[in-house]
């Protein structure tokens, strides 16, 4: 499993949010990507990107700021969410050197463009599953939708996504513990690979889902955490390490 810093984008900064609240923004550098360049340099495998003004317009905001940190670090796989709504955007990320994009809320309220883009670029979309009490919620976590977890991460498995990435966003920078317990159970319901996310806040976070044995769980993105102290990325990395041998 693979611990992935969190870069979170609003007005061309590096913020982190409560709960995906853009009133409880708490900014952390005005250089982000001084910070990309700062978790390489502690052994990232791979970086988590939101661009936050973008998942609110609906349109790339801090495109340029992407593109800056895929350009310093093109061995390093990135994901990029945010605003990502149409295949031209897709495109745009991909040939800038972004590895992966993810669709979060019009792969909920259009599911046909998530087959769509997975026949038009095999292997880079994964999709966002942010989930309260089992139920997936949509525009910027600003409105709960009837549909299921599971139910939706099973029909992008066959639409043939690369990844789901689960937050639970009741946890989300909070700093209240990962919800192991509904991660596992997604991670055993589909095939595809899952990256947990949301209220991570120390390494026992790290330890519990390396321990859940679900081999489904490929990664855990961590944002606060890091940007507090109470997680360091290369310690983090190497405790995960330890239980792959």
């Amino acid at each position: 499993m693979i611990v992935i810093p969190a870069i979170d984008l609003k007005d061309g900064k590096c913020v982190r949010l409560r709960q995906g609240a853009m009133d409880e923004v708490t900014v952390f550098s005005d250089d982000p990507v001084a910070i990309a360049d700062q978790w390489v340099e502690q052994g990232a495998q791979r970086i988590h990107i939101v661009d936050l003004d973008g998942a609110t317009s609906g349109a790339p905001k801090n495109a340029e700021i992407i593109h800056a940190i895929a350009s310093n670090h093109p061995n390093i796989p990135i994901q990029v969410g945010g605003g990502i709504r149409d295949e031209d955007t897709v495109q745009a990320y991909l040939d800038v050197g972004v590895q992966y994009v993810i669709i979060g809320t019009k792969a909920v309220s259009a599911p046909h463009f998530v087959n769509d883009l997975c026949l038009e670029f095999p292997g880079h979309i994964i999709i966002g599953l942010d989930a309260k009490d089992g139920k997936v919620a949509i525009d910027g976590w600003s409105k709960l939708s009837h549909h299921d977890v599971i139910d939706m991460a099973q029909h992008f498995e066959a639409d043939g996504v690369a990844a789901i990435v689960f937050t639970d966003i009741g946890r989300d920078g909070m700093m209240r513990g990962v919800n192991v317990e509904s991660t596992v159970e997604l991670a055993s319901a589909i095939h595809i690979p899952v990256i947990a996310s949301g209220g991570v806040t120390d390494e026992n976070d790290i330890k519990r889902l390396c321990e859940s044995d679900e081999e489904g769980i490929v990664g855990v993105i961590v944002g606060r955490a890091l940007y507090e102290g109470t997680i360091k990325l290369q310690h983090a990395q190497n405790l995960a390490d330890s239980y792959q041998s």
